[in-house]
Protein backbone atom coordinates (compact mmCIF):
# COMPACT_ATOMS: atom_id res chain seq x y z
CA UNK A 1 0.00 0.00 0.00
CA UNK A 2 2.94 2.05 0.56
CA UNK A 3 3.30 2.48 -3.31
CA UNK A 4 -0.27 3.79 -3.74
CA UNK A 5 0.28 6.12 -0.93
CA UNK A 6 2.94 7.84 -2.46
CA UNK A 7 1.95 8.39 -5.73
CA UNK A 8 -1.23 10.13 -4.11
CA UNK A 9 -1.73 13.44 -4.66
CA UNK A 10 -4.55 15.79 -3.88
CA UNK A 11 -3.62 19.00 -6.08
CA UNK A 12 -5.27 21.16 -6.31
CA UNK A 13 -8.24 20.67 -3.82
CA UNK A 14 -8.16 21.04 0.19
CA UNK A 15 -7.96 17.01 1.59
CA UNK A 16 -9.32 16.29 4.40
CA UNK A 17 -6.20 13.88 5.43
CA UNK A 18 -3.40 14.99 3.76
CA UNK A 19 -1.36 18.49 3.74
CA UNK A 20 1.00 17.69 0.45
CA UNK A 21 1.83 14.96 -1.01
CA UNK A 22 3.73 13.00 1.22
CA UNK A 23 2.45 14.84 3.92
CA UNK A 24 -0.52 13.79 6.42
CA UNK A 25 -1.83 16.27 8.23
CA UNK A 26 -0.96 16.31 12.01
CA UNK A 27 -4.47 14.85 13.43
CA UNK A 28 -4.50 12.06 10.26
CA UNK A 29 -0.68 11.13 10.66
CA UNK A 30 -0.97 8.23 12.27
CA UNK A 31 -4.25 7.04 10.52
CA UNK A 32 -2.42 7.43 7.32
CA UNK A 33 0.85 5.64 9.08
CA UNK A 34 -1.42 2.69 9.65
CA UNK A 35 -2.91 2.58 6.04
CA UNK A 36 0.35 2.46 4.56
CA UNK A 37 1.51 -0.52 6.49
CA UNK A 38 -1.26 -2.66 4.75
CA UNK A 39 -0.54 -4.97 2.51
CA UNK A 40 -2.47 -4.67 -1.08
CA UNK A 41 -3.83 -8.16 -0.35
CA UNK A 42 -4.37 -7.25 3.73
CA UNK A 43 -5.72 -4.16 2.92
CA UNK A 44 -8.41 -5.97 0.17
CA UNK A 45 -9.06 -8.01 2.91
CA UNK A 46 -10.54 -5.46 4.75
CA UNK A 47 -12.30 -3.67 2.32
CA UNK A 48 -14.36 -7.05 1.44
CA UNK A 49 -14.94 -7.26 5.16
CA UNK A 50 -16.23 -4.40 5.18
CA UNK A 51 -19.14 -5.40 2.36
CA UNK A 52 -19.72 -8.31 4.39
CA UNK A 53 -20.04 -6.80 7.00
CA UNK A 54 -22.52 -4.64 5.21
CA UNK A 55 -24.43 -7.35 4.12
CA UNK A 56 -24.49 -9.11 7.03
CA UNK A 57 -25.92 -6.69 9.40
CA UNK A 58 -28.16 -5.86 6.59
CA UNK A 59 -27.50 -2.36 6.11
CA UNK A 60 -29.20 -0.56 3.23
CA UNK A 61 -31.07 1.58 1.74
CA UNK A 62 -33.90 2.07 -1.00
CA UNK A 63 -33.79 4.16 -4.61
CA UNK A 64 -37.10 4.91 -6.01
CA UNK A 65 -37.43 4.52 -9.64
CA UNK A 66 -39.50 4.04 -12.84
CA UNK A 67 -38.55 0.20 -12.76
CA UNK A 68 -39.56 0.01 -9.20
CA UNK A 69 -37.91 0.16 -5.55
CA UNK A 70 -34.47 -1.10 -5.56
CA UNK A 71 -32.82 -1.91 -1.85
CA UNK A 72 -29.14 -1.76 -2.34
CA UNK A 73 -26.61 -2.05 0.38
CA UNK A 74 -24.89 0.86 1.70
CA UNK A 75 -22.33 2.14 -0.05
CA UNK A 76 -18.95 2.55 2.50
CA UNK A 77 -15.42 3.43 2.02
CA UNK A 78 -13.09 2.03 4.74
CA UNK A 79 -10.63 4.95 4.78
CA UNK A 80 -12.00 7.18 7.48
CA UNK A 81 -12.16 11.35 7.49
CA UNK A 82 -10.41 12.76 10.03
CA UNK A 83 -10.99 16.31 11.67
CA UNK A 84 -9.08 17.94 14.37
CA UNK A 85 -10.60 18.01 17.85
CA UNK A 86 -10.09 22.04 18.09
CA UNK A 87 -11.60 22.73 15.14
CA UNK A 88 -14.71 20.80 15.66
CA UNK A 89 -14.92 22.73 19.10
CA UNK A 90 -15.79 25.69 17.20
CA UNK A 91 -17.69 23.75 14.48
CA UNK A 92 -20.38 22.89 17.36
CA UNK A 93 -20.65 26.17 18.92
CA UNK A 94 -21.74 27.55 15.19
CA UNK A 95 -23.79 24.86 14.87
CA UNK A 96 -25.57 25.34 17.92
CA UNK A 97 -25.65 29.02 17.31
CA UNK A 98 -27.32 28.41 14.14
CA UNK A 99 -29.80 26.09 15.47
CA UNK A 100 -31.14 28.50 18.14
CA UNK A 101 -31.51 31.49 15.45
CA UNK A 102 -33.61 28.68 12.82
CA UNK A 103 -36.22 27.65 16.12
CA UNK A 104 -36.56 31.55 17.23
CA UNK A 105 -37.03 32.31 13.82
CA UNK A 106 -39.56 29.52 13.00
CA UNK A 107 -41.44 30.38 16.50
CA UNK A 108 -41.44 34.28 15.26
CA UNK A 109 -43.30 33.16 12.00
CA UNK A 110 -46.39 31.50 13.97
CA UNK A 111 -46.18 34.22 16.63
CA UNK A 112 -46.49 37.63 15.96
CA UNK A 113 -43.53 37.49 12.50
CA UNK A 114 -41.84 40.47 14.59
CA UNK A 115 -38.07 40.16 12.25
CA UNK A 116 -40.94 40.56 9.37
CA UNK A 117 -42.19 43.70 10.59
CA UNK A 118 -38.69 44.78 11.26
CA UNK A 119 -38.25 44.00 7.91
CA UNK A 120 -35.60 41.66 8.40
CA UNK A 121 -36.90 39.09 5.63
CA UNK A 122 -39.91 40.08 2.98
CA UNK A 123 -42.82 38.75 4.30
CA UNK A 124 -43.89 37.13 0.68
CA UNK A 125 -40.35 34.92 1.06
CA UNK A 126 -41.97 33.17 4.39
CA UNK A 127 -45.84 33.17 3.02
CA UNK A 128 -44.38 31.41 -0.16
CA UNK A 129 -42.27 28.74 1.56
CA UNK A 130 -43.79 25.22 0.99
CA UNK A 131 -43.11 24.78 4.46
CA UNK A 132 -45.13 27.31 5.54
CA UNK A 133 -48.24 25.80 7.79
CA UNK A 134 -51.25 28.24 8.16
CA UNK A 135 -52.60 25.96 10.89
CA UNK A 136 -49.73 26.53 13.32
CA UNK A 137 -50.14 29.94 13.72
CA UNK A 138 -50.55 30.64 17.38
CA UNK A 139 -48.81 27.64 18.97
CA UNK A 140 -45.60 27.13 21.06
CA UNK A 141 -44.33 24.11 21.05
CA UNK A 142 -42.21 22.66 24.37
CA UNK A 143 -38.99 24.76 25.06
CA UNK A 144 -39.80 27.16 22.04
CA UNK A 145 -38.27 24.30 19.95
CA UNK A 146 -39.76 23.38 16.22
CA UNK A 147 -36.32 21.96 14.62
CA UNK A 148 -35.98 19.10 17.37
CA UNK A 149 -33.55 17.16 15.27
CA UNK A 150 -31.89 18.84 12.54
CA UNK A 151 -28.96 17.91 9.60
CA UNK A 152 -26.92 20.60 8.31
CA UNK A 153 -24.85 20.11 5.67
CA UNK A 154 -21.44 21.11 5.71
CA UNK A 155 -18.67 21.84 2.96
CA UNK A 156 -15.14 22.67 3.21
CA UNK A 157 -14.07 24.71 0.58
CA UNK A 158 -10.40 24.88 -1.14
CA UNK A 159 -10.25 28.22 1.36
CA UNK A 160 -10.25 25.50 4.36
CA UNK A 161 -13.26 27.08 5.74
CA UNK A 162 -15.47 25.14 6.66
CA UNK A 163 -19.37 26.44 5.41
CA UNK A 164 -23.16 25.85 5.83
CA UNK A 165 -24.37 24.61 2.32
CA UNK A 166 -28.10 23.55 4.14
CA UNK A 167 -30.22 23.45 6.85
CA UNK A 168 -32.26 19.74 6.85
CA UNK A 169 -35.17 20.16 9.40
CA UNK A 170 -38.29 19.01 8.29
CA UNK A 171 -37.57 14.84 8.14
CA UNK A 172 -33.45 15.13 8.43
CA UNK A 173 -32.06 11.49 7.59
CA UNK A 174 -28.87 9.75 7.66
CA UNK A 175 -27.99 9.04 11.56
CA UNK A 176 -28.64 5.85 11.56
CA UNK A 177 -25.25 5.18 8.91
CA UNK A 178 -23.25 7.42 10.66
CA UNK A 179 -23.82 4.78 13.61
CA UNK A 180 -23.28 1.84 11.36
CA UNK A 181 -20.10 3.00 9.95
CA UNK A 182 -18.34 3.57 13.17
CA UNK A 183 -19.78 -0.03 13.83
CA UNK A 184 -17.86 -1.48 10.62
CA UNK A 185 -14.88 0.58 10.92
CA UNK A 186 -14.33 -0.79 14.42
CA UNK A 187 -14.54 -4.31 12.82
CA UNK A 188 -12.27 -4.06 10.12
CA UNK A 189 -9.40 -1.54 11.55
CA UNK A 190 -9.97 -2.32 15.17
CA UNK A 191 -6.18 -1.93 15.75
CA UNK A 192 -6.37 2.10 15.48
CA UNK A 193 -8.81 2.68 18.09
CA UNK A 194 -6.31 1.59 20.12
CA UNK A 195 -3.95 4.36 19.19
CA UNK A 196 -6.18 7.17 18.31
CA UNK A 197 -8.20 9.81 20.86
CA UNK A 198 -11.48 9.38 18.76
CA UNK A 199 -15.06 10.82 20.24
CA UNK A 200 -17.26 8.32 20.46
CA UNK A 201 -20.85 8.70 18.61
CA UNK A 202 -22.13 5.50 20.39
CA UNK A 203 -24.70 7.65 22.88
CA UNK A 204 -26.65 9.39 20.41
CA UNK A 205 -29.94 6.97 21.03
CA UNK A 206 -29.57 7.77 24.42
CA UNK A 207 -29.36 11.50 23.69
CA UNK A 208 -32.18 10.99 21.52
CA UNK A 209 -34.44 9.92 23.94
CA UNK A 210 -33.84 12.33 26.48
CA UNK A 211 -34.53 14.65 24.00
CA UNK A 212 -37.73 13.23 23.24
CA UNK A 213 -38.81 12.89 26.73
CA UNK A 214 -37.96 16.36 27.78
CA UNK A 215 -41.01 17.45 25.26
CA UNK A 216 -43.67 15.95 28.07
CA UNK A 217 -41.28 17.13 31.16
CA UNK A 218 -44.15 16.74 33.46
CA UNK A 219 -44.00 13.02 32.96
CA UNK A 220 -41.97 11.03 34.33
CA UNK A 221 -41.74 7.75 31.84
CA UNK A 222 -43.56 9.39 29.05
CA UNK A 223 -44.22 6.77 26.07
CA UNK A 224 -42.46 7.32 22.78
CA UNK A 225 -43.48 6.65 19.51
CA UNK A 226 -41.19 6.76 15.71
CA UNK A 227 -44.12 7.32 13.32
CA UNK A 228 -42.96 5.82 10.00
CA UNK A 229 -44.44 5.58 6.53
CA UNK A 230 -43.66 1.72 6.59
CA UNK A 231 -41.10 -0.73 4.83
CA UNK A 232 -41.31 0.80 1.58
CA UNK A 233 -39.45 4.07 2.59
CA UNK A 234 -36.34 4.79 1.46
CA UNK A 235 -35.20 5.42 4.93
CA UNK A 236 -36.86 2.69 6.58
CA UNK A 237 -33.48 0.79 7.66
CA UNK A 238 -32.98 4.16 9.59
CA UNK A 239 -36.57 4.18 11.42
CA UNK A 240 -36.19 0.34 13.07
CA UNK A 241 -32.62 1.27 13.81
CA UNK A 242 -33.98 4.34 15.86
CA UNK A 243 -36.52 2.63 17.02
CA UNK A 244 -35.10 -0.54 18.11
CA UNK A 245 -31.34 1.36 19.85
CA UNK A 246 -32.98 4.36 21.39
CA UNK A 247 -35.89 2.03 23.17
CA UNK A 248 -38.47 3.76 21.04
CA UNK A 249 -41.62 1.90 19.62
CA UNK A 250 -42.40 1.75 15.82
CA UNK A 251 -45.59 2.28 14.69
CA UNK A 252 -47.15 3.29 11.17
CA UNK A 253 -50.21 5.88 11.11
CA UNK A 254 -52.36 3.07 10.70
CA UNK A 255 -51.36 2.00 14.99
CA UNK A 256 -52.25 4.96 16.06
CA UNK A 257 -55.82 7.48 16.43
CA UNK A 258 -56.81 9.92 18.49
CA UNK A 259 -59.72 9.67 21.23
CA UNK A 260 -62.53 11.26 22.52
CA UNK A 261 -60.06 13.14 24.83
CA UNK A 262 -58.12 14.36 21.90
CA UNK A 263 -54.91 11.69 23.28
CA UNK A 264 -52.91 9.91 21.00
CA UNK A 265 -53.48 6.32 21.22
CA UNK A 266 -51.87 3.27 20.18
CA UNK A 267 -53.86 0.09 18.69
CA UNK A 268 -51.94 -3.00 20.95
CA UNK A 269 -53.43 -6.36 21.40
CA UNK A 270 -54.01 -5.71 24.94
CA UNK A 271 -55.89 -2.61 24.11
CA UNK A 272 -55.27 1.44 23.15
CA UNK A 273 -52.52 2.66 25.23
CA UNK A 274 -51.51 6.18 25.51
CA UNK A 275 -48.72 7.77 23.05
CA UNK A 276 -47.37 10.93 24.77
CA UNK A 277 -44.75 11.86 22.05
CA UNK A 278 -43.88 10.56 18.62
CA UNK A 279 -40.90 11.16 16.29
CA UNK A 280 -42.46 11.27 12.92
CA UNK A 281 -40.95 10.57 10.18
CA UNK A 282 -43.04 11.63 7.77
CA UNK A 283 -43.90 14.94 6.06
CA UNK A 284 -46.08 17.61 7.07
CA UNK A 285 -48.82 16.86 4.20
CA UNK A 286 -49.39 13.35 5.50
CA UNK A 287 -49.40 13.61 8.70
CA UNK A 288 -53.15 14.67 8.87
CA UNK A 289 -55.84 14.24 6.49
CA UNK A 290 -58.06 16.26 8.88
CA UNK A 291 -55.52 19.35 8.11
CA UNK A 292 -53.13 18.44 5.17
CA UNK A 293 -53.63 16.19 2.37
CA UNK A 294 -57.15 14.41 2.98
CA UNK A 295 -56.16 11.46 0.52
CA UNK A 296 -53.28 10.50 2.83
CA UNK A 297 -53.28 7.15 4.50
CA UNK A 298 -49.94 7.66 6.09
CA UNK A 299 -51.36 10.18 8.99
CA UNK A 300 -53.50 10.10 11.75
CA UNK A 301 -57.13 11.79 12.00
CA UNK A 302 -56.91 14.43 14.65
CA UNK A 303 -52.76 14.27 15.67
CA UNK A 304 -52.90 17.80 15.15
CA UNK A 305 -55.75 18.94 17.22
CA UNK A 306 -54.29 16.92 19.61
CA UNK A 307 -50.76 18.32 19.27
CA UNK A 308 -52.49 22.02 19.16
CA UNK A 309 -54.24 20.45 23.08
CA UNK A 310 -50.63 20.06 24.24
CA UNK A 311 -51.09 16.14 24.93
CA UNK A 312 -48.84 14.86 22.52
CA UNK A 313 -45.25 16.22 21.57
CA UNK A 314 -44.34 15.86 17.38
CA UNK A 315 -40.80 16.11 16.89
CA UNK A 316 -39.75 17.78 14.44
CA UNK A 317 -43.04 19.90 14.73
CA UNK A 318 -45.71 20.78 12.05
CA UNK A 319 -44.31 23.85 10.19
CA UNK A 320 -40.97 24.10 11.25
CA UNK A 321 -40.28 22.85 7.16
CA UNK A 322 -40.65 26.93 6.54
CA UNK A 323 -36.75 27.51 7.81
CA UNK A 324 -36.04 24.64 5.45
CA UNK A 325 -35.89 26.31 2.70
CA UNK A 326 -32.97 27.26 0.30
CA UNK A 327 -34.30 31.05 -0.40
CA UNK A 328 -34.80 31.75 3.02
CA UNK A 329 -30.94 30.10 4.22
CA UNK A 330 -29.76 33.37 2.51
CA UNK A 331 -31.30 35.06 5.20
CA UNK A 332 -30.09 33.33 7.99
CA UNK A 333 -26.91 34.87 9.26
CA UNK A 334 -29.22 38.37 9.12
CA UNK A 335 -31.57 36.19 11.75
CA UNK A 336 -29.07 34.83 13.81
CA UNK A 337 -27.70 38.89 14.23
CA UNK A 338 -31.37 39.77 15.05
CA UNK A 339 -32.29 37.22 17.53
CA UNK A 340 -29.09 36.61 19.16
CA UNK A 341 -27.48 39.89 18.69
CA UNK A 342 -24.22 37.70 17.46
CA UNK A 343 -22.20 36.99 14.21
CA UNK A 344 -22.61 34.40 12.81
CA UNK A 345 -19.98 31.64 13.59
CA UNK A 346 -20.16 29.36 10.56
CA UNK A 347 -20.53 30.97 7.49
CA UNK A 348 -22.98 30.62 4.70
CA UNK A 349 -21.93 29.88 0.74
CA UNK A 350 -22.38 33.00 -0.70
CA UNK A 351 -25.99 33.10 -2.10
CA UNK A 352 -27.23 35.13 -5.07
CA UNK A 353 -31.05 35.47 -4.63
CA UNK A 354 -32.76 35.76 -7.81
CA UNK A 355 -36.18 37.54 -6.39
CA UNK A 356 -33.28 40.52 -6.32
CA UNK A 357 -33.44 42.07 -10.06
CA UNK A 358 -29.55 42.90 -9.65
CA UNK A 359 -28.69 39.61 -8.15
CA UNK A 360 -30.69 37.61 -10.87
CA UNK A 361 -29.15 39.93 -13.76
CA UNK A 362 -25.18 38.39 -12.75
CA UNK A 363 -27.20 34.74 -12.20
CA UNK A 364 -28.60 35.09 -15.50
CA UNK A 365 -24.93 36.29 -16.87
CA UNK A 366 -23.29 33.68 -15.27
CA UNK A 367 -25.08 30.55 -15.46
CA UNK A 368 -22.96 28.44 -17.00
CA UNK A 369 -20.81 29.10 -13.63
CA UNK A 370 -23.02 28.73 -10.61
CA UNK A 371 -25.10 26.03 -9.14
CA UNK A 372 -28.94 27.09 -9.17
CA UNK A 373 -31.31 25.37 -6.27
CA UNK A 374 -34.89 25.57 -6.66
CA UNK A 375 -36.22 26.48 -2.86
CA UNK A 376 -37.69 23.11 -1.64
CA UNK A 377 -36.09 20.19 -3.50
CA UNK A 378 -33.78 17.66 -1.71
CA UNK A 379 -31.27 14.81 -2.28
CA UNK A 380 -29.75 16.51 -4.94
CA UNK A 381 -32.38 16.88 -7.46
CA UNK A 382 -33.70 19.60 -9.87
CA UNK A 383 -30.63 21.57 -9.77
CA UNK A 384 -28.42 22.79 -12.28
CA UNK A 385 -24.57 22.38 -11.83
CA UNK A 386 -23.28 25.14 -14.76
CA UNK A 387 -19.66 23.81 -15.12
CA UNK A 388 -21.03 20.13 -15.26
CA UNK A 389 -24.05 20.89 -17.72
CA UNK A 390 -24.93 20.96 -21.17
CA UNK A 391 -25.75 24.67 -23.12
CA UNK A 392 -29.84 22.92 -23.66
CA UNK A 393 -29.80 22.38 -19.33
CA UNK A 394 -28.23 26.25 -18.88
CA UNK A 395 -30.98 27.58 -22.11
CA UNK A 396 -33.69 25.49 -19.47
CA UNK A 397 -32.56 27.05 -16.12
CA UNK A 398 -32.62 30.64 -17.75
CA UNK A 399 -36.15 30.05 -19.02
CA UNK A 400 -37.04 28.58 -15.13
CA UNK A 401 -35.42 31.18 -13.70
CA UNK A 402 -37.35 33.65 -16.01
CA UNK A 403 -40.73 32.42 -15.02
CA UNK A 404 -40.40 32.07 -11.46
CA UNK A 405 -36.94 34.26 -9.93
CA UNK A 406 -38.52 33.68 -5.93
CA UNK A 407 -38.07 29.94 -6.51
CA UNK A 408 -34.55 30.20 -7.02
CA UNK A 409 -30.80 31.04 -5.69
CA UNK A 410 -27.84 30.46 -6.99
CA UNK A 411 -24.12 29.92 -5.23
CA UNK A 412 -20.45 29.73 -6.91
CA UNK A 413 -19.23 26.25 -7.60
CA UNK A 414 -17.41 25.30 -4.58
CA UNK A 415 -13.91 23.38 -4.92
CA UNK A 416 -15.24 21.01 -2.16
CA UNK A 417 -12.55 19.74 -0.41
CA UNK A 418 -11.40 15.54 -0.77
CA UNK A 419 -10.48 13.01 0.95
CA UNK A 420 -8.44 9.35 -0.16
CA UNK A 421 -10.98 7.01 -1.54
CA UNK A 422 -10.70 3.26 -2.78
CA UNK A 423 -11.79 2.64 -5.95
CA UNK A 424 -12.92 -0.33 -7.95
CA UNK A 425 -9.50 -1.24 -9.04
CA UNK A 426 -7.66 -1.13 -5.84
CA UNK A 427 -6.07 2.58 -6.73
CA UNK A 428 -6.86 5.42 -3.54
CA UNK A 429 -7.89 8.72 -5.07
CA UNK A 430 -9.23 12.05 -4.02
CA UNK A 431 -13.05 12.44 -4.46
CA UNK A 432 -14.97 15.09 -2.90
CA UNK A 433 -17.02 15.00 -0.08
CA UNK A 434 -19.60 16.72 2.46
CA UNK A 435 -20.50 16.63 6.02
CA UNK A 436 -23.73 16.19 7.97
CA UNK A 437 -23.86 16.50 11.73
CA UNK A 438 -27.00 16.16 13.89
CA UNK A 439 -28.03 18.68 16.31
CA UNK A 440 -30.63 17.58 18.96
CA UNK A 441 -32.60 20.25 20.52
CA UNK A 442 -35.12 19.79 23.40
CA UNK A 443 -34.86 21.34 27.09
CA UNK A 444 -30.65 21.39 25.61
CA UNK A 445 -28.72 21.03 22.49
CA UNK A 446 -26.62 18.42 21.79
CA UNK A 447 -24.44 17.96 18.38
CA UNK A 448 -23.25 14.56 17.04
CA UNK A 449 -19.30 14.29 17.17
CA UNK A 450 -19.00 14.07 13.62
CA UNK A 451 -21.49 13.19 11.65
CA UNK A 452 -22.43 11.75 8.19
CA UNK A 453 -19.81 11.76 6.30
CA UNK A 454 -21.27 11.57 2.52
CA UNK A 455 -18.93 11.02 -0.56
CA UNK A 456 -18.93 11.36 -4.55
CA UNK A 457 -17.64 8.00 -5.18
CA UNK A 458 -17.53 9.15 -8.97
CA UNK A 459 -14.48 10.67 -10.13
CA UNK A 460 -14.83 14.69 -10.64
CA UNK A 461 -18.18 14.21 -8.92
CA UNK A 462 -19.64 16.95 -6.90
CA UNK A 463 -22.71 15.01 -5.91
CA UNK A 464 -22.70 13.19 -2.59
CA UNK A 465 -26.10 11.38 -2.37
CA UNK A 466 -26.28 8.41 -2.38
CA UNK A 467 -29.61 7.58 -4.22
CA UNK A 468 -27.10 9.53 -7.43
CA UNK A 469 -23.96 7.13 -6.57
CA UNK A 470 -22.46 8.59 -3.80
CA UNK A 471 -21.11 6.88 -0.32
CA UNK A 472 -19.96 7.80 2.49
CA UNK A 473 -17.20 7.26 5.52
CA UNK A 474 -16.98 6.84 8.94
CA UNK A 475 -16.02 10.42 10.16
CA UNK A 476 -13.03 10.66 13.51
CA UNK A 477 -13.36 13.79 15.06
CA UNK A 478 -9.25 13.16 16.63
CA UNK A 479 -8.74 14.99 19.62
CA UNK A 480 -5.22 16.14 20.96
CA UNK A 481 -3.17 13.12 21.78
CA UNK A 482 -2.64 13.74 25.57
CA UNK A 483 -6.45 12.88 26.44
CA UNK A 484 -7.38 9.38 26.43
CA UNK A 485 -8.69 6.70 23.98
CA UNK A 486 -12.09 7.63 24.12
CA UNK A 487 -13.70 5.27 21.98
CA UNK A 488 -11.80 1.72 22.57
CA UNK A 489 -12.89 -1.88 21.91
CA UNK A 490 -14.42 -2.59 25.42
CA UNK A 491 -17.58 -1.38 23.82
CA UNK A 492 -19.84 -3.47 21.93
CA UNK A 493 -20.26 -3.24 17.96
Amino acid sequence: MKEKWNAYDPQPFYDELIAAKHQPRQSSYKLVEYLRNFSATGFKRCVDESEAVIREMGISFTVYSDAGNIDRAWPFDVIPRVIPGNEWDRTEMGLKQRIRALNMFIQDVYNGGKAIKDGVIPADVVMQSKGYREACVGITPPHGVWANICGSDLVRHSDGVMYVLEDNLRVPSGVAYMLENRNITKRVLPEIFNKLPIRPVRDYPSHLYEMLASLRPELERPTIALMTPGIYNSAYFEHAFLAQQAGLVLLEGADLMVGKDDYVYMKTIQGLERVDVIYRRIDDEFIDPEVFREDSILGVPGIMRSWKAGKVAIANAPGCGVADDKVIYAYVPDLIRYYLNEEPSLPNVPTWVCRRPEEREYVLEHLAELVVKPANESGGYGMLVGPHSTAAQVEEFRKLIQENPNNYIAQPTLNLSVTPTCTEDGAIEPRHLDLRPFILSGSDIYVTPGGLTRVALVKGSLVVNSSQGGGSKDTWIVDDEKTPETDGQEDEV
